[in-house]
């Protein structure tokens, strides 16, 4: 017999751009400090907590050594309370929910903390990719023979596969461009109407997001592509941040055992696969299948968060979902608002609560491309 997961809080520093305000903070530091938060905001004993799941990429350095254990002991907590990390690569911490979230529908778990922590500016993007160099591996895939006998040698990169969508889908540079506009101003309007003030937890000098930009389709237009025959310029794509963000999923039992108020139930959750080479298409069939498990429309969902890694991801799906635009990412994505990667998953899941309360929205979805050509989908109910 399962129970029901519950959503207790959810919480995240704002974001610190590249070089900013967050990129000194030792990643373990950032993660000590929205554990902190959440087991402060909730008032959980912090000897209940039954494990600590934490996503994370580029697990190398700072970052290595299971940040989940490691943030948790550095916000001087329980040394009885365990952790552990997780890498579904930009879906890391969303799926840091899943396995939170399964842990208590078991009935094995009641008391879980699920985030996600990632220092883009102190260990950059891909740095675990080359990491096998020295010892003769080029890249995670180049010299196994399965791979090369099923891909070929072919570049796998999301700015590849993000280029693959756009041909595919036919999306063009200037609607990828308009896009991205978008995304700043609705992040800039979010912010300016402080509808991130719930989720943040300032962390120092970091007290709000820093990544919008003050831009223009005109000042996108002048920007050189990324690379030749590419329609892709770094205005349609996420910015490197830094970032940690954290989640309290309880089981019933610990909702009336503790004295704690849940604000939504999780509903739904599934993940998916598609092309890898391709990459970032993997949100298409995954929430189709979210959708079709729970006998949902795209049209029951009151709101989308899925990240905006590059435009065409979130283009293309909208093509084919046929969602309504004005509630998907309505606070800006990740374009405006950053992608710290491993802290992204969890970091959005605390923006859709805070807008379906905001809103009095029912359902929210989530759902993130990542590499490897999979795709996590979260769909959660609002309660109260």
């Amino acid at each position: 017999m399962t129970t029901s997961a519950y959503i207790v809080d959810a919480v995240r520093t704002p974001v610190g751009k590249r070089n900013g305000s967050l990129a000194a903070v030792h990643p373990a530091d950032m993660g000590a400090h929205v554990i902190k938060a959440i087991v402060d905001r909730t008032g959980i004993d912090p000897e209940v907590v039954d494990d600590v799941v934490f996503g994370c990429v580029d697990t190398i350095g700072p970052q290595a050594g299971n940040i989940a254990r490691t943030a948790w002991l550095a916000a001087g907590l329980p040394l009885g309370v365990p952790g552990t990390t997780v890498d579904r690569q930009c879906g890391s911490s969303q799926q840091a929910i899943h396995f939170a979230a399964q842990g208590v529908m078991s009935g094995t778990q009641d008391v879980v903390i699920a985030g996600g922590v990632q220092n883009m500016s102190a260990i950059p993007i891909s740095q675990a990719m080359i990491a096998g160099q020295p010892f003769g591996f080029t890249t995670p895939t180049a010299e196994s023979k399965g791979w090369t006998q099923r891909f070929g040698d072919q570049e796998i990169s999301q700015f590849v596969g993000a280029d693959m969508i756009a041909k595919k889908w036919d999306i063009s540079r200037r609607e990828m461009e308009e896009f991205a506009l978008a995304s700043h101003q609705r992040a800039k309007t979010a912010i300016a109407e402080g509808r991130f003030d719930n989720e943040y937890v300032p962390l120092g000098d970091c007290v709000v997001d820093e990544c919008p930009r003050e831009t223009s389709l005109e000042k996108m237009a002048s920007l050189d592509v990324l690379a030749e025959g590419s329609q892709l310029t770094a205005a349609v794509a996420s910015q490197i941040c830094d970032g940690a963000s954290a989640t309290l999923v309880v089981s019933e039992q610990a909702l009336k055992q503790y004295g704690l108020t849940a604000r939504a139930r999780i509903h739904h959750m599934s993940v998916r696969g598609d092309d890898p080479v391709m990459m970032l298409s993997a949100p298409i069939p995954a929430t189709e299948y979210a959708l079709k498990k729970t006998g949902m429309s795209i049209d029951d969902i009151d709101v989308v968060e899925i990240n905006e890694a590059f435009a065409p991801v979130v283009l293309s799906w909208l093509k084919e979902t046929g969602a309504d635009p004005a509630r998907v990412n309505p606070n800006g994505g990740g374009i405006a608002l950053g992608h710290p990667l491993g802290a992204t998953g969890a970091k959005l899941f605390a923006t859709m609560l805070n807008e379906l309360e905001r809103t009095g929205g029912r359902f929210g979805l989530q759902t993130m491309c990542e590499g490897g050509g999979t795709a996590n989908v979260t769909v959660i109910e609002r309660l109260g």
